[in-house]
Protein backbone atom coordinates (compact mmCIF):
# COMPACT_ATOMS: atom_id res chain seq x y z
CA UNK A 1 0.00 0.00 0.00
CA UNK A 2 1.30 3.34 -0.95
CA UNK A 3 1.74 6.47 1.50
CA UNK A 4 -1.59 8.44 -0.81
CA UNK A 5 -3.54 4.93 0.19
CA UNK A 6 -2.30 4.93 3.82
CA UNK A 7 -3.39 8.86 4.03
CA UNK A 8 -6.63 8.30 2.65
CA UNK A 9 -7.41 5.22 4.72
CA UNK A 10 -6.41 6.40 7.96
CA UNK A 11 -8.58 10.06 7.44
CA UNK A 12 -11.50 7.56 6.56
CA UNK A 13 -11.12 5.53 9.75
CA UNK A 14 -10.18 8.65 12.32
CA UNK A 15 -12.38 10.62 10.29
CA UNK A 16 -9.46 13.49 10.62
CA UNK A 17 -7.97 15.90 7.50
CA UNK A 18 -5.70 15.13 5.10
CA UNK A 19 -2.70 16.72 6.25
CA UNK A 20 -3.68 15.84 10.13
CA UNK A 21 -3.79 12.25 8.32
CA UNK A 22 -0.28 12.99 6.91
CA UNK A 23 1.60 14.25 9.98
CA UNK A 24 0.17 11.19 11.92
CA UNK A 25 1.43 8.77 9.59
CA UNK A 26 5.03 10.87 9.09
CA UNK A 27 5.16 10.95 13.13
CA UNK A 28 4.42 7.05 13.03
CA UNK A 29 6.72 6.06 10.27
CA UNK A 30 4.15 5.23 7.84
CA UNK A 31 2.34 2.23 10.27
CA UNK A 32 -1.29 3.28 10.23
CA UNK A 33 -1.93 1.59 13.89
CA UNK A 34 0.38 3.77 15.18
CA UNK A 35 -0.67 6.82 13.46
CA UNK A 36 -4.22 5.94 14.68
CA UNK A 37 -3.67 5.50 17.81
CA UNK A 38 -1.17 8.83 18.13
CA UNK A 39 -4.20 10.54 16.57
CA UNK A 40 -6.30 9.56 19.53
CA UNK A 41 -3.97 10.74 22.01
CA UNK A 42 -4.24 14.38 20.57
CA UNK A 43 -7.90 14.19 20.83
CA UNK A 44 -8.25 14.36 16.73
CA UNK A 45 -10.05 11.49 16.34
CA UNK A 46 -13.37 11.67 15.71
CA UNK A 47 -15.37 8.73 16.21
CA UNK A 48 -18.55 8.14 14.63
CA UNK A 49 -21.73 7.73 17.19
CA UNK A 50 -22.21 4.70 18.38
CA UNK A 51 -25.94 3.73 19.71
CA UNK A 52 -25.75 2.60 22.62
CA UNK A 53 -28.73 0.58 24.58
CA UNK A 54 -29.93 1.21 28.50
CA UNK A 55 -33.13 0.36 30.42
CA UNK A 56 -32.74 3.10 32.71
CA UNK A 57 -35.77 5.61 32.08
CA UNK A 58 -33.01 8.57 32.16
CA UNK A 59 -30.55 7.29 29.53
CA UNK A 60 -33.76 6.91 27.16
CA UNK A 61 -33.97 9.90 24.21
CA UNK A 62 -36.92 8.63 22.47
CA UNK A 63 -38.80 6.77 25.67
CA UNK A 64 -42.46 7.63 25.72
CA UNK A 65 -44.55 6.68 28.09
CA UNK A 66 -47.61 4.61 27.36
CA UNK A 67 -49.88 6.06 29.25
CA UNK A 68 -48.83 9.21 27.11
CA UNK A 69 -49.09 7.74 23.93
CA UNK A 70 -52.69 6.73 24.44
CA UNK A 71 -53.80 9.77 25.14
CA UNK A 72 -52.04 11.37 22.20
CA UNK A 73 -53.51 8.67 20.33
CA UNK A 74 -57.30 9.25 21.59
CA UNK A 75 -56.52 13.23 20.77
CA UNK A 76 -55.59 12.82 17.59
CA UNK A 77 -57.93 10.31 17.01
CA UNK A 78 -59.97 10.45 13.80
CA UNK A 79 -63.52 11.66 14.65
CA UNK A 80 -65.21 9.72 12.37
CA UNK A 81 -63.98 6.98 13.92
CA UNK A 82 -65.02 7.69 17.23
CA UNK A 83 -68.53 8.75 15.81
CA UNK A 84 -68.76 5.92 14.13
CA UNK A 85 -68.53 3.63 17.17
CA UNK A 86 -71.07 6.21 18.80
CA UNK A 87 -73.71 5.60 16.32
CA UNK A 88 -72.97 1.91 16.34
CA UNK A 89 -73.54 2.44 19.99
CA UNK A 90 -76.46 4.58 19.97
CA UNK A 91 -78.38 1.73 17.48
CA UNK A 92 -77.78 -1.37 19.45
CA UNK A 93 -79.02 1.23 22.53
CA UNK A 94 -82.22 2.14 20.49
CA UNK A 95 -82.68 -1.42 19.36
CA UNK A 96 -82.95 -2.42 23.27
CA UNK A 97 -85.38 -0.61 24.37
CA UNK A 98 -88.38 -0.64 21.27
CA UNK A 99 -89.96 -2.79 19.30
CA UNK A 100 -90.38 -2.93 15.46
CA UNK A 101 -94.43 -2.71 14.54
CA UNK A 102 -95.68 -3.56 11.53
CA UNK A 103 -99.22 -3.09 10.72
CA UNK A 104 -101.18 -2.54 7.29
CA UNK A 105 -104.62 -0.87 6.90
CA UNK A 106 -104.23 0.02 10.69
CA UNK A 107 -103.97 -3.58 11.90
CA UNK A 108 -100.87 -4.92 13.91
CA UNK A 109 -99.52 -7.49 11.74
CA UNK A 110 -96.93 -8.33 14.20
CA UNK A 111 -94.29 -6.46 16.56
CA UNK A 112 -90.59 -8.04 17.48
CA UNK A 113 -87.91 -6.62 19.03
CA UNK A 114 -85.91 -4.20 17.50
CA UNK A 115 -82.81 -5.82 18.04
CA UNK A 116 -84.06 -8.63 16.05
CA UNK A 117 -85.27 -6.48 13.05
CA UNK A 118 -81.55 -5.02 13.32
CA UNK A 119 -79.85 -8.41 13.03
CA UNK A 120 -82.42 -9.84 10.06
CA UNK A 121 -81.65 -6.19 8.30
CA UNK A 122 -77.54 -6.83 8.76
CA UNK A 123 -77.86 -10.57 8.00
CA UNK A 124 -80.26 -10.64 4.84
CA UNK A 125 -80.29 -7.42 3.25
CA UNK A 126 -80.49 -8.12 0.45
CA UNK A 127 -83.82 -9.92 0.41
CA UNK A 128 -85.19 -7.58 3.79
CA UNK A 129 -84.31 -4.30 1.79
CA UNK A 130 -86.30 -5.58 -1.24
CA UNK A 131 -89.26 -6.72 0.62
CA UNK A 132 -89.52 -3.84 2.88
CA UNK A 133 -90.05 -1.19 0.40
CA UNK A 134 -92.28 -3.14 -2.11
CA UNK A 135 -94.40 -3.87 0.94
CA UNK A 136 -94.78 -0.23 1.29
CA UNK A 137 -96.81 -0.38 -2.09
CA UNK A 138 -99.34 -2.53 -0.21
CA UNK A 139 -100.10 -0.25 2.15
CA UNK A 140 -97.81 -1.59 4.68
CA UNK A 141 -96.30 0.74 7.39
CA UNK A 142 -93.24 0.56 10.17
CA UNK A 143 -92.95 2.30 13.10
CA UNK A 144 -91.38 1.63 16.10
CA UNK A 145 -92.60 1.65 19.81
CA UNK A 146 -91.11 2.21 23.11
CA UNK A 147 -88.90 5.14 23.66
CA UNK A 148 -88.96 8.69 22.95
CA UNK A 149 -85.72 8.23 20.50
CA UNK A 150 -88.30 6.21 18.24
CA UNK A 151 -90.36 9.89 17.41
CA UNK A 152 -87.57 10.57 14.56
CA UNK A 153 -87.51 7.52 13.35
CA UNK A 154 -91.08 7.29 12.93
CA UNK A 155 -91.23 10.32 10.93
CA UNK A 156 -88.75 9.18 8.64
CA UNK A 157 -90.89 6.06 7.93
CA UNK A 158 -94.40 7.62 7.99
CA UNK A 159 -92.95 10.75 5.14
CA UNK A 160 -91.14 6.91 3.15
CA UNK A 161 -95.37 5.21 4.12
CA UNK A 162 -96.84 8.61 2.46
CA UNK A 163 -94.49 8.87 -0.76
CA UNK A 164 -95.53 4.69 -1.19
CA UNK A 165 -98.71 5.85 -0.88
CA UNK A 166 -98.54 8.79 -3.36
CA UNK A 167 -97.27 6.76 -5.97
CA UNK A 168 -100.03 4.30 -5.50
CA UNK A 169 -102.67 6.84 -5.90
CA UNK A 170 -100.66 8.43 -9.24
CA UNK A 171 -100.42 4.92 -10.41
CA UNK A 172 -104.25 4.10 -9.82
CA UNK A 173 -105.37 7.46 -11.67
CA UNK A 174 -107.55 6.15 -14.79
CA UNK A 175 -105.40 7.29 -17.43
CA UNK A 176 -106.69 10.22 -19.70
CA UNK A 177 -107.61 9.47 -23.29
CA UNK A 178 -108.14 11.05 -26.12
CA UNK A 179 -111.86 12.48 -25.50
CA UNK A 180 -110.40 14.31 -22.10
CA UNK A 181 -107.93 15.90 -23.93
CA UNK A 182 -110.19 17.56 -26.54
CA UNK A 183 -112.29 18.70 -23.42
Amino acid sequence: MDKMEKVERLREKANVSYEEAKEALEAAGDDLLDAMVLLERQGKVKMPKQPTYSTEYEQQENYIRVKDKVEEQEKGAPRLGRSFVRLIKAIFAFARRTFFTVTRNEETIFTVPTIVFVLILFFFWEIAVPVLIIALFFNVRYSFEGGKDAEKANEILGKAGDFAQEVRDELSKPEAGPEDENR
